[in-house]
Protein backbone atom coordinates (compact mmCIF):
# COMPACT_ATOMS: atom_id res chain seq x y z
CA UNK A 1 0.00 0.00 0.00
CA UNK A 2 1.62 3.30 -1.04
CA UNK A 3 1.67 6.10 1.52
CA UNK A 4 0.47 9.47 0.27
CA UNK A 5 -0.48 12.85 1.68
CA UNK A 6 -4.15 11.85 2.00
CA UNK A 7 -3.22 8.91 4.26
CA UNK A 8 -1.14 11.21 6.44
CA UNK A 9 -4.01 13.68 6.72
CA UNK A 10 -6.46 10.89 7.62
CA UNK A 11 -4.04 9.80 10.32
CA UNK A 12 -3.90 13.38 11.61
CA UNK A 13 -7.69 13.38 12.01
CA UNK A 14 -7.53 10.05 13.83
CA UNK A 15 -4.87 11.39 16.20
CA UNK A 16 -6.35 14.82 16.78
CA UNK A 17 -7.71 14.16 20.28
CA UNK A 18 -5.09 11.55 21.22
CA UNK A 19 -1.59 12.96 20.80
CA UNK A 20 -0.12 16.23 22.01
CA UNK A 21 0.37 19.03 19.49
CA UNK A 22 4.01 19.48 20.43
CA UNK A 23 5.56 22.93 20.37
CA UNK A 24 7.64 24.41 17.56
CA UNK A 25 10.32 26.59 19.15
CA UNK A 26 12.88 28.87 17.58
CA UNK A 27 16.46 28.00 18.58
CA UNK A 28 18.55 31.13 19.10
CA UNK A 29 21.66 28.99 19.61
CA UNK A 30 21.35 27.03 16.36
CA UNK A 31 20.24 30.11 14.45
CA UNK A 32 23.37 31.96 15.59
CA UNK A 33 25.57 28.98 14.72
CA UNK A 34 24.25 28.59 11.18
CA UNK A 35 22.95 32.04 10.20
CA UNK A 36 19.64 30.39 9.34
CA UNK A 37 16.29 30.74 11.10
CA UNK A 38 16.27 27.41 12.97
CA UNK A 39 13.27 25.92 14.72
CA UNK A 40 12.95 22.76 16.82
CA UNK A 41 9.91 20.51 16.56
CA UNK A 42 9.71 19.25 20.15
CA UNK A 43 8.42 15.67 19.87
CA UNK A 44 10.30 15.02 23.10
CA UNK A 45 7.29 16.77 24.71
CA UNK A 46 4.87 14.21 23.24
CA UNK A 47 2.63 12.30 25.62
CA UNK A 48 5.12 9.37 25.59
CA UNK A 49 8.10 11.71 25.08
CA UNK A 50 8.58 10.68 21.44
CA UNK A 51 6.76 10.78 18.11
CA UNK A 52 6.32 6.97 18.07
CA UNK A 53 2.84 7.09 19.55
CA UNK A 54 1.58 8.65 16.30
CA UNK A 55 2.28 5.57 14.19
CA UNK A 56 1.37 3.05 16.87
CA UNK A 57 -2.05 4.56 17.60
CA UNK A 58 -2.84 5.10 13.91
CA UNK A 59 -2.31 1.39 13.21
CA UNK A 60 -4.02 -0.08 16.28
CA UNK A 61 -7.04 2.23 15.98
CA UNK A 62 -7.77 0.77 12.52
CA UNK A 63 -7.94 -2.86 13.71
CA UNK A 64 -11.28 -4.68 13.63
CA UNK A 65 -13.00 -6.21 16.65
CA UNK A 66 -11.53 -9.72 16.32
CA UNK A 67 -8.02 -8.37 15.81
CA UNK A 68 -8.38 -6.14 18.85
CA UNK A 69 -9.48 -9.10 20.95
CA UNK A 70 -6.42 -11.10 19.83
CA UNK A 71 -4.19 -8.23 20.93
CA UNK A 72 -1.07 -6.71 19.47
CA UNK A 73 2.65 -7.36 19.75
CA UNK A 74 5.65 -5.22 18.87
CA UNK A 75 9.42 -4.94 19.04
CA UNK A 76 10.94 -1.75 20.33
CA UNK A 77 14.15 -0.11 21.48
CA UNK A 78 11.90 1.69 23.97
CA UNK A 79 10.04 4.57 22.37
CA UNK A 80 7.80 2.56 20.04
CA UNK A 81 6.94 0.28 22.93
CA UNK A 82 5.76 3.26 24.93
CA UNK A 83 3.63 4.40 22.01
CA UNK A 84 2.09 0.94 21.65
CA UNK A 85 1.53 0.68 25.41
CA UNK A 86 -0.24 4.05 25.51
CA UNK A 87 -2.38 3.20 22.48
CA UNK A 88 -3.32 -0.16 23.99
CA UNK A 89 -4.36 1.51 27.24
CA UNK A 90 -6.49 4.07 25.41
CA UNK A 91 -8.15 1.53 23.11
CA UNK A 92 -8.48 -1.34 25.60
CA UNK A 93 -6.33 -3.69 23.51
CA UNK A 94 -4.00 -6.23 25.19
CA UNK A 95 -0.35 -6.01 24.10
CA UNK A 96 3.13 -7.43 24.48
CA UNK A 97 6.29 -5.39 23.91
CA UNK A 98 9.60 -7.14 23.13
CA UNK A 99 12.68 -5.04 23.93
CA UNK A 100 16.42 -5.79 23.67
CA UNK A 101 18.58 -5.89 26.79
CA UNK A 102 20.18 -2.61 25.74
CA UNK A 103 16.91 -0.73 26.26
CA UNK A 104 17.47 1.71 29.14
CA UNK A 105 15.65 0.89 32.36
CA UNK A 106 13.88 4.23 32.21
CA UNK A 107 12.17 3.24 28.94
CA UNK A 108 11.14 -0.17 30.26
CA UNK A 109 9.60 1.41 33.34
CA UNK A 110 7.69 3.89 31.20
CA UNK A 111 6.26 1.10 29.03
CA UNK A 112 4.93 -0.60 32.16
CA UNK A 113 3.51 2.64 33.55
CA UNK A 114 1.79 3.64 30.30
CA UNK A 115 0.40 0.22 29.44
CA UNK A 116 -0.80 -0.81 32.86
CA UNK A 117 -1.95 -4.36 33.54
CA UNK A 118 -2.93 -4.98 29.91
CA UNK A 119 0.61 -4.72 28.49
CA UNK A 120 3.57 -7.03 29.19
CA UNK A 121 7.23 -6.18 28.57
CA UNK A 122 9.48 -9.05 27.44
CA UNK A 123 13.27 -8.85 27.07
CA UNK A 124 14.69 -10.58 23.98
CA UNK A 125 18.30 -10.50 22.75
CA UNK A 126 20.90 -7.77 22.60
CA UNK A 127 19.70 -5.70 19.61
CA UNK A 128 16.47 -4.34 18.19
CA UNK A 129 16.59 -7.02 15.50
CA UNK A 130 16.67 -9.76 18.14
CA UNK A 131 13.57 -8.25 19.70
CA UNK A 132 11.94 -7.96 16.25
CA UNK A 133 12.49 -11.67 15.59
CA UNK A 134 10.92 -12.53 18.96
CA UNK A 135 7.92 -10.30 18.26
CA UNK A 136 7.44 -11.85 14.83
CA UNK A 137 7.46 -15.35 16.32
CA UNK A 138 5.05 -14.22 19.04
CA UNK A 139 2.58 -12.89 16.47
CA UNK A 140 2.83 -16.05 14.36
CA UNK A 141 2.06 -18.38 17.29
CA UNK A 142 -0.60 -16.33 19.09
CA UNK A 143 -2.47 -14.62 16.25
CA UNK A 144 -1.76 -11.17 17.69
CA UNK A 145 -1.29 -8.31 15.24
CA UNK A 146 2.30 -7.21 14.75
CA UNK A 147 2.67 -3.43 15.11
CA UNK A 148 5.94 -2.51 13.36
CA UNK A 149 7.97 0.40 14.68
CA UNK A 150 8.39 1.76 11.16
CA UNK A 151 7.73 -0.86 8.47
CA UNK A 152 3.99 -0.57 7.84
CA UNK A 153 2.07 2.01 5.77
CA UNK A 154 -0.22 2.80 8.72
CA UNK A 155 2.76 3.40 11.00
CA UNK A 156 4.47 5.53 8.35
CA UNK A 157 1.34 7.63 7.79
CA UNK A 158 1.05 8.27 11.51
CA UNK A 159 4.68 9.37 11.77
CA UNK A 160 4.18 11.68 8.80
CA UNK A 161 1.72 13.77 10.80
CA UNK A 162 4.78 15.40 12.40
CA UNK A 163 5.52 17.13 9.06
CA UNK A 164 1.95 18.30 8.53
CA UNK A 165 1.81 19.66 12.08
CA UNK A 166 5.12 21.53 11.98
CA UNK A 167 4.29 23.22 8.67
CA UNK A 168 0.95 24.42 10.04
CA UNK A 169 2.68 25.76 13.15
CA UNK A 170 5.45 27.49 11.21
CA UNK A 171 2.95 29.20 8.92
CA UNK A 172 1.11 30.51 11.99
CA UNK A 173 4.29 31.61 13.80
CA UNK A 174 6.45 32.94 10.97
CA UNK A 175 4.23 32.99 7.91
CA UNK A 176 6.62 30.65 6.11
CA UNK A 177 6.95 27.10 4.87
CA UNK A 178 10.27 25.49 5.88
CA UNK A 179 13.06 25.62 3.34
CA UNK A 180 14.71 22.63 5.02
CA UNK A 181 13.42 19.90 7.33
CA UNK A 182 16.04 17.75 9.07
CA UNK A 183 14.79 14.34 10.21
CA UNK A 184 16.48 11.68 12.39
CA UNK A 185 16.49 8.23 10.79
CA UNK A 186 16.45 4.74 12.30
CA UNK A 187 14.40 2.33 10.21
CA UNK A 188 13.03 5.24 8.20
CA UNK A 189 9.40 5.50 9.33
CA UNK A 190 9.52 9.16 10.34
CA UNK A 191 11.52 10.14 7.25
CA UNK A 192 9.25 8.18 4.89
CA UNK A 193 6.11 9.65 6.44
CA UNK A 194 7.43 13.21 6.27
CA UNK A 195 8.49 12.70 2.64
CA UNK A 196 5.12 11.23 1.69
CA UNK A 197 3.34 14.36 2.87
CA UNK A 198 5.87 17.05 1.95
CA UNK A 199 6.56 15.89 -1.61
CA UNK A 200 2.85 16.37 -2.44
CA UNK A 201 1.97 19.39 -0.34
CA UNK A 202 5.29 21.30 -0.31
CA UNK A 203 7.62 19.80 -2.93
CA UNK A 204 9.99 22.77 -2.69
CA UNK A 205 11.02 21.86 0.87
CA UNK A 206 14.42 20.17 1.10
CA UNK A 207 14.29 17.10 3.35
CA UNK A 208 17.48 15.70 4.90
CA UNK A 209 17.62 12.43 6.82
CA UNK A 210 20.30 11.97 9.49
CA UNK A 211 21.54 8.53 10.54
CA UNK A 212 24.03 7.61 13.29
CA UNK A 213 27.40 6.77 11.74
CA UNK A 214 27.46 3.41 13.49
CA UNK A 215 23.98 2.35 12.34
CA UNK A 216 23.43 3.80 8.86
CA UNK A 217 21.08 1.12 7.55
CA UNK A 218 19.18 3.38 5.12
CA UNK A 219 22.40 4.59 3.48
CA UNK A 220 23.44 0.96 3.09
CA UNK A 221 20.08 0.16 1.52
CA UNK A 222 20.33 3.02 -0.96
CA UNK A 223 23.85 1.93 -1.91
CA UNK A 224 22.71 -1.67 -2.48
CA UNK A 225 19.42 -0.79 -4.14
CA UNK A 226 17.47 -2.74 -1.50
CA UNK A 227 17.37 -3.14 2.28
CA UNK A 228 20.43 -5.01 3.51
CA UNK A 229 21.54 -6.20 6.94
CA UNK A 230 24.38 -4.30 8.62
CA UNK A 231 27.09 -6.64 9.86
CA UNK A 232 28.30 -4.20 12.53
CA UNK A 233 26.05 -1.99 14.61
CA UNK A 234 26.86 0.67 17.21
CA UNK A 235 23.94 0.60 19.61
CA UNK A 236 24.69 3.87 21.43
CA UNK A 237 21.96 5.82 19.60
CA UNK A 238 19.50 3.19 20.79
CA UNK A 239 16.43 4.87 19.30
CA UNK A 240 17.95 4.65 15.81
CA UNK A 241 20.17 1.56 16.07
CA UNK A 242 18.42 -0.52 13.40
CA UNK A 243 20.31 -3.20 11.48
CA UNK A 244 18.05 -3.25 8.39
CA UNK A 245 15.92 -0.53 6.78
CA UNK A 246 12.25 -1.32 6.25
CA UNK A 247 10.78 -2.86 3.11
CA UNK A 248 7.97 -0.29 3.24
CA UNK A 249 10.14 2.70 4.15
CA UNK A 250 12.97 2.06 1.68
CA UNK A 251 11.08 2.67 -1.60
CA UNK A 252 9.52 5.86 -0.24
CA UNK A 253 12.96 7.21 0.66
CA UNK A 254 14.66 5.92 -2.49
CA UNK A 255 12.03 7.37 -4.83
CA UNK A 256 11.97 10.77 -3.14
CA UNK A 257 15.51 11.88 -3.90
CA UNK A 258 15.90 12.99 -0.30
CA UNK A 259 19.38 13.62 1.03
CA UNK A 260 20.84 11.26 3.59
CA UNK A 261 23.82 12.02 5.84
CA UNK A 262 25.45 10.46 8.90
CA UNK A 263 26.56 12.02 12.16
CA UNK A 264 29.19 10.67 14.54
CA UNK A 265 27.96 9.38 17.88
CA UNK A 266 30.41 11.69 19.65
CA UNK A 267 28.96 14.69 17.85
CA UNK A 268 25.50 13.58 18.97
CA UNK A 269 26.78 13.64 22.55
CA UNK A 270 28.14 17.18 22.26
CA UNK A 271 24.75 18.31 20.95
CA UNK A 272 22.89 16.50 23.74
CA UNK A 273 24.97 18.42 26.27
CA UNK A 274 24.47 21.73 24.45
CA UNK A 275 20.72 21.18 24.32
CA UNK A 276 20.66 20.39 28.03
CA UNK A 277 22.99 23.16 29.21
CA UNK A 278 21.95 25.96 26.82
CA UNK A 279 18.36 25.14 25.87
CA UNK A 280 17.05 23.18 28.84
CA UNK A 281 16.10 20.27 26.56
CA UNK A 282 16.62 16.71 27.74
CA UNK A 283 17.06 14.86 24.45
CA UNK A 284 17.89 11.22 23.98
CA UNK A 285 20.68 10.43 21.46
CA UNK A 286 18.27 9.91 18.54
CA UNK A 287 16.46 13.11 19.52
CA UNK A 288 19.64 15.16 19.17
CA UNK A 289 20.74 13.74 15.80
CA UNK A 290 19.05 16.28 13.53
CA UNK A 291 20.40 19.28 15.43
CA UNK A 292 23.83 17.63 15.74
CA UNK A 293 24.17 17.38 11.96
CA UNK A 294 23.06 20.96 11.34
CA UNK A 295 25.92 23.18 10.17
CA UNK A 296 28.21 20.14 10.04
CA UNK A 297 27.09 17.47 7.57
CA UNK A 298 23.88 19.40 6.82
CA UNK A 299 24.85 22.77 5.38
CA UNK A 300 22.12 25.41 5.19
CA UNK A 301 22.17 28.91 3.76
CA UNK A 302 21.94 32.07 5.86
CA UNK A 303 18.38 33.28 6.09
CA UNK A 304 16.79 29.94 5.27
CA UNK A 305 14.00 28.64 7.50
CA UNK A 306 15.05 25.28 8.92
CA UNK A 307 13.18 22.84 11.18
CA UNK A 308 15.00 20.09 13.09
CA UNK A 309 12.85 17.35 14.58
CA UNK A 310 13.73 16.51 18.18
CA UNK A 311 12.30 13.01 17.99
CA UNK A 312 12.46 11.93 21.62
CA UNK A 313 13.48 12.72 25.17
CA UNK A 314 13.49 9.31 26.86
CA UNK A 315 17.05 9.50 28.14
CA UNK A 316 18.21 7.57 31.18
CA UNK A 317 20.04 9.99 33.49
CA UNK A 318 22.57 7.26 34.33
CA UNK A 319 23.86 7.49 30.75
CA UNK A 320 25.07 11.09 31.09
CA UNK A 321 28.51 10.03 32.33
CA UNK A 322 29.00 8.12 29.08
CA UNK A 323 27.56 11.04 27.09
CA UNK A 324 30.09 13.45 28.64
CA UNK A 325 32.93 10.98 28.01
CA UNK A 326 32.02 10.45 24.36
CA UNK A 327 31.64 14.20 23.84
CA UNK A 328 35.10 14.91 25.26
CA UNK A 329 36.68 12.20 23.11
CA UNK A 330 34.91 13.55 20.01
CA UNK A 331 36.12 17.08 20.76
CA UNK A 332 39.70 15.83 21.11
CA UNK A 333 39.89 16.76 24.79
CA UNK A 334 39.94 13.28 26.39
CA UNK A 335 42.80 10.84 25.78
CA UNK A 336 44.12 7.63 27.31
CA UNK A 337 47.70 6.41 27.61
CA UNK A 338 49.57 3.33 28.84
CA UNK A 339 52.55 4.59 30.85
CA UNK A 340 55.46 2.34 31.96
CA UNK A 341 56.56 3.95 35.23
CA UNK A 342 59.97 2.99 36.63
CA UNK A 343 59.61 1.34 40.03
CA UNK A 344 61.42 4.03 41.99
CA UNK A 345 60.43 6.83 44.36
CA UNK A 346 59.38 10.09 42.71
CA UNK A 347 58.48 8.59 39.27
CA UNK A 348 54.87 9.70 39.43
CA UNK A 349 55.82 13.16 40.73
CA UNK A 350 58.23 13.67 37.81
CA UNK A 351 55.50 12.62 35.37
CA UNK A 352 53.10 15.17 36.85
CA UNK A 353 55.69 17.95 36.88
CA UNK A 354 57.43 17.32 33.57
CA UNK A 355 54.74 15.86 31.30
CA UNK A 356 51.36 17.33 32.23
CA UNK A 357 50.58 20.90 31.21
CA UNK A 358 49.18 23.47 33.62
CA UNK A 359 45.59 22.92 32.42
CA UNK A 360 45.77 19.14 31.92
CA UNK A 361 43.79 16.99 34.33
CA UNK A 362 44.20 13.30 35.17
CA UNK A 363 40.73 11.74 35.24
CA UNK A 364 41.74 8.07 35.43
CA UNK A 365 44.76 6.34 36.97
CA UNK A 366 44.92 2.57 37.27
CA UNK A 367 48.35 1.43 38.45
CA UNK A 368 49.56 -2.21 38.44
CA UNK A 369 52.88 -2.65 40.25
CA UNK A 370 53.15 -6.44 40.28
CA UNK A 371 54.03 -7.13 36.65
CA UNK A 372 57.72 -6.24 36.71
CA UNK A 373 60.35 -5.37 39.27
CA UNK A 374 61.75 -2.53 37.16
CA UNK A 375 58.58 -1.00 35.68
CA UNK A 376 54.88 -0.85 36.41
CA UNK A 377 52.22 -0.06 33.80
CA UNK A 378 49.45 2.45 34.45
CA UNK A 379 46.41 3.33 32.41
CA UNK A 380 46.16 7.14 32.54
CA UNK A 381 43.22 9.22 31.32
CA UNK A 382 43.96 12.89 30.62
CA UNK A 383 41.41 15.63 29.99
CA UNK A 384 42.69 18.70 28.15
CA UNK A 385 41.32 22.21 28.38
CA UNK A 386 41.67 22.58 24.59
CA UNK A 387 42.05 20.04 21.78
CA UNK A 388 45.15 21.86 20.51
CA UNK A 389 46.93 21.06 23.79
CA UNK A 390 47.40 17.46 22.62
CA UNK A 391 50.45 18.08 20.39
CA UNK A 392 52.53 19.72 23.18
CA UNK A 393 51.49 16.92 25.57
CA UNK A 394 52.61 14.24 23.12
CA UNK A 395 55.92 16.07 22.61
CA UNK A 396 56.58 16.14 26.36
CA UNK A 397 55.69 12.46 26.61
CA UNK A 398 58.14 11.65 23.83
CA UNK A 399 61.01 13.22 25.74
CA UNK A 400 60.00 11.95 29.19
CA UNK A 401 61.73 8.92 30.78
CA UNK A 402 58.65 6.64 31.01
CA UNK A 403 57.61 4.77 27.87
CA UNK A 404 54.16 6.04 26.85
CA UNK A 405 51.73 4.45 24.40
CA UNK A 406 48.61 6.29 23.33
CA UNK A 407 45.39 4.24 23.30
CA UNK A 408 43.89 4.87 19.88
CA UNK A 409 40.09 5.41 19.86
CA UNK A 410 39.85 2.80 17.08
CA UNK A 411 41.52 0.08 19.16
CA UNK A 412 39.55 -2.73 20.86
CA UNK A 413 40.94 -1.59 24.23
CA UNK A 414 39.26 1.79 23.87
CA UNK A 415 35.84 0.14 23.75
CA UNK A 416 36.33 -0.98 27.35
CA UNK A 417 36.82 2.63 28.42
CA UNK A 418 33.50 3.92 27.06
Amino acid sequence: MPVDAAMVESAAQRLRDVVTTTSLERSARLSARTGADVWLKREDLQVVRSYKVRGAYNLIAQLGGDSRDAGVVCASAGNHGQGVAHACALLGVPGRVHVPRTTPRQKRDRIAALGGAGVRTLVAGDTYDDAAAAALADAATTGATLVPAFDDPRTIAGQGTVAAELVEQLLAAAGAVPDVVVVPVGGGGLLAGCLAWLRERHPGTRVVGVEPAGAACMAAALAAGRPVRLERLDGFVDGAAVRRAGDATFPLVADSGAELVTVAEGRVCTEMLAMYQSDGIIAEPAGAMAAAALGDTVVVEPGQTVVCIVSGGNNDVSRYAEVVERALVHEGRKHYFLVEFPQEPGALRRFLDEVLGPDDDITLFEYVKRSNRETGPALVGVELARAEDLAPLLARMESAPPAVERVDPASPLFRYLL
